[in-house]
């Protein structure tokens, strides 16, 4: 990969952002957003545990938004030229025209704003790996094969992303940074497998080998599993699986979406939604985290967060429009429509795997979930479909893998049985975990667990 945000492109987004926003004033927007960015991205994937593809691309993106008599238009172009730029412009301005005015609408933040450094965000060894992406890739492959798998199939991703912001509140702000994701699935044969992910802001920290041999050696403890019966169960939640119910509970915090009863935090501020053992944290400051950056998305410096605090819920997300209307301060989590988390954090608890699974009578260890769905937002209810190696527990200990099963049951349930929380966290993202989220193991009393096939 290639350095991305040289110089003289940077001068030119600037150029062009400002344009942009010199224009729409002019045309009478009461506000104006335009953020211009640049992205790098190198990816290999596999299959077969051989390299299927590999790839890389660049692209450049400007957002703008407006907001004109409460009427509000977004847009994004590729083309990074003053001409795209205003022929985007006049088409904006058309729609807006036909808009219907959102009266709840209440601005952008105010600049100007300084901005703090967030450690562990930028590193030129992911720009310059190049080539020595392949041998990472090979490495990972390898271990996952000294563990015990047959084949394995993943992708794994160098990502380099600069941006550019400025706004009519007079807020200017930039930010660079890197990424790298890797993710493994280990299989030993039809019935046995593992999966794993790592991720990371900078090389040193990333760690795929671990991730190829955790998921080989799932795979390879889940050989011959037995149908698995439904009933209520005490279910010890991997980091993996956990982090896709997080994402969920992140995004019930949205104003948005209680606003718009997607969420089942509706009228729960200062209530308990949560076990004692529960806080937590949106942190977008948040050191080597995956989605961590310096300003939301109309320029306001962003922070750390608490949600839940042991239990009991203390905020909902806002931007400034919506934290106006709700006589709140911005928590600086823009979505200039929809207010998101960024990083999500579980803090953690004082207990290894091993006592974890002590306390169990009757329970199963869920290592991955996928498929996970709504029934209803507004309740809470949800189902999900446990993947790659599920667990009997019996007695405190490891009896044998299960499959064929489902867990059906209810968001502010699930974390209100959380009865233990691991000592050992780790920063999940990827296809089914869209906000990175730290989490540690989680034991949860009392889960409803159906079959998942007739």
């Amino acid at each position: 990969m290639k350095t991305v945000g040289k110089s003289s492109d940077i001068e030119s987004r600037q150029s062009i952002a400002a344009h942009a926003v010199r224009q729409l004033r002019k045309k009478g927007a009461d506000d104006v957003v335009v953020s211009a960015s640049s992205d790098e991205i190198a990816q290999l994937k596999f299959s077969n545990s051989r390299i299927s593809t590999t790839q890389s691309w660049q692209s450049e993106r400007l957002n703008i938004f407006l907001a004109i008599d409460k009427r509000l238009v977004s847009t994004s172009i590729r083309e990074m030229s003053a001409a795209a730029a205003d022929d985007a412009i006049a088409r904006m301005l058309k729609f807006a025209k036909a808009a219907v005015p959102n009266k709840e609408y209440s601005g952008i933040a105010s600049g100007p704003f300084s901005y703090n450094d967030i450690k562990d965000t930028y590193d030129p060894a992911i720009v310059e790996l190049g080539e020595g992406a392949v041998d990472v890739l090979k490495s990972a492959i390898d271990v996952a094969h000294r563990n015990g798998a047959k084949r394995t199939a993943g992708i794994l991703e160098m990502h380099s992303n600069s941006a550019y912001l400025l706004t009519s509140g007079g807020v200017e702000a930039e930010d660079r940074g890197t990424k790298a994701y890797f993710s493994l699935r280990a299989f030993v044969d039809k019935y046995a497998s593992g999966h794993h992910t790592c991720n990371s802001r900078v090389l040193r920290k990333f760690t795929p080998e671990a991730s190829a041999e955790r998921a080989a050696v799932i795979a390879k403890q889940a050989v011959s599993p037995k149908s698995g019966e439904p009933g209520i169960y005490d279910v010890i939640f991997a980091p993996l699986p956990f982090a896709n119910l997080l994402e969920s509970v992140g995004k019930a915090a949205s104003i948005f979406n209680v606003e718009s009863k997607l969420s089942c935090f509706a009228g729960k501020l200062g209530k308990k939604v949560g076990s004692e053992g529960v806080t937590l944290v949106d942190d977008a400051t948040l050191p080597n985290g995956f989605d961590s950056v310096k300003f939301d998305e109309e320029g306001v410096p962003t922070q750390r967060n608490v949600i839940i605090e042991k239990g009991v819920l203390k905020t909902y997300l806002h931007n400034t429009s919506t934290a106006r209307r709700h006589k709140v301060k911005t928590t600086a989590n823009a979505g200039l429509v929809a207010p998101t988390p960024f990083n999500l954090v579980l803090q953690n608890g004082n207990l290894n795997k091993e006592e974890m699974i002590r306390q169990v009578k009757r329970g199963l260890i869920v290592t991955n979930v996928w498929y996970t769905r709504f029934q209803n937002y507004e309740a809470g209810d949800f189902s999900t479909i446990p993947r790659d190696g599920i667990f009997l527990v019996e007695n405190g200990k490891v009896t044998g893998p299960v499959k064929e099963l489902r867990i059906s049951d209810n968001l502010i349930r699930i974390l209100q049985g959380i009865s233990a929380v691991g000592s050992e966290q780790e920063q999940v993202f990827g296809w089914e975990v869209e906000v990175p989220t730290s989490t540690p193991s989680v034991l949860v009393k009392g889960v409803k667990v159906t079959k998942s096939v007739e």
